[in-house]
C-alpha cells in the first residue's frame, strides 16, 4: 500500500494498531507517522517500530492520507477542532472511539471530509484482533477497502452499517475484557486445585485460544462444538449444568446489553 498513515494519539489501541500495521509490512515503517503529548511514549513507539515522529497534531494531519484519530472521546472534538483547518478532501479520517458517531464527527469538521467509522479491539496487539468499518457517503468503496486492508493487517475486519456499532462494541470490542475474567477464573480454579499459577494461566488461555479457533476453522455451530466435549454423566456436562445452574449465559447476555446501552448513551451526549 503506497499511503501514509497517521496517529493522533498513541493508547493502547493506537499503539495495538501502529504495531498490526508495522509488523504486517503494509505500509514502510517510515510512511507512519505519530503524535502524542506523552513524549515519553511517543519515544518508546519510534525505538520500537521505527515511525516518525510529528511535531504537533498538525503537522501529523498536513504528512497523512489516511489519519487515525485514536485519542479518548471526552477530547475527540476539542482535537478535531484544532486539526480541522489543515484538512484536505482527499484525507480519509478514520475514527476509533466508542460514542463518536459519523454525524457527530461532520458537526464538528464538516460534511465535506472523508469519514470512517471503526471498531477495533486490543487483541490487534497480536494480529488477532476484529474490527468493525462503516463510512459516510463521500468515502468511495475503494477507499473504504483500503481502509479495511490497513485493520486486516492485524486481525479480521468486516464493513457493518453503522447502526450495529452497539453490537460491535458489546461482542468484540469491549469483550476482551470478559474473556480475560474468563481465562482468570479458569486459572484460579486450577490453582485451587494445586496447580501452578504461571501453568494455570498458560492452560486456560490455550484452551480459550483453541476453542475459539475451532468456531471459526470448523464451521460448526458452538452449541455443536460444547456437546462433544460433553461425554454422558462425564465432568463437563457436570460443570455446564453448573454453569447454567449458576445463569453463565444469562450473565454474558446481561452484561453485552449494558455494554450497548452505555455506547448509546455516549453517543446521545
Amino acid at each position: 500500500m503506497n499511503k501514509r498513515i497517521g496517529f493522533i494519539g498513541t493508547g493502547n489501541m493506537g499503539k495495538a494498531m501502529i504495531g498490526g500495521i508495522v509488523n504486517s509490512k503494509l505500509v514502510p515503517s517510515n510512511n507512519v507517522i505519530i503524535y502524542d503529548l506523552n513524549n515519553d511514549k511517543l519515544n518508546a513507539i519510534r525505538d520500537e517500530y521505527n515511525v516518525e515522529i510529528g511535531s504537533s497534531e498538525e503537522e501529523v494531519v498536513i504528512n497523512s492520507d489516511i489519519l487515525f484519530i485514536a485519542v479518548k472521546p471526552n477530547i475527540y472534538d476539542l482535537v478535531l477542532e484544532k486539526i480541522k483547518g489543515k484538512l484536505t478532501k482527499d484525507k480519509i479520517i478514520v475514527t476509533i472511539a466508542a460514542g463518536k458517531t459519523i454525524k457527530s464527527v461532520e458537526e464538528v469538521i464538516g460534511k465535506e471530509y472523508k469519514v470512517v467509522r471503526t471498531m477495533p479491539n486490543t487483541p490487534a496487539l497480536v494480529n488477532e484482533g476484529m474490527s468493525s468499518l462503516c463510512a459516510n457517503e463521500i468515502v468511495s468503496e475503494e477507499e473504504l477497502n483500503q481502509v479495511k486492508t490497513i485493520f486486516e493487517s492485524f486481525g479480521k475486519a468486516e464493513i457493518l452499517p453503522e447502526h450495529l456499532i452497539e453490537s460491535v462494541i458489546g461482542v468484540s470490542g469491549s469483550s476482551p475484557a470478559y474473556t480475560f475474567m474468563f481465562i482468570e477464573a479458569l486459572a484460579d480454579g486450577a490453582v485451587l486445585a494445586g496447580m501452578a499459577r504461571d501453568k494455570a494461566y498458560k492452560f486456560a488461555a490455550q484452551a480459550v485460544l483453541g476453542a475459539a479457533k475451532m468456531v471459526l476453522e470448523t464451521g460448526k455451530h458452538p452449541g455443536e462444538l460444547k456437546d462433544m466435549v460433553c461425554s454422558p454423566g462425564g465432568t463437563t456436562i457436570e460443570a455446564v449444568r453448573t454453569l447454567e445452574e449458576r445463569g453463565f449465559r444469562s450473565a454474558v447476555i446481561e452484561a453485552m446489553i449494558n455494554c450497548m446501552d452505555k455506547s448509546k448513551e455516549m453517543s446521545q451526549k
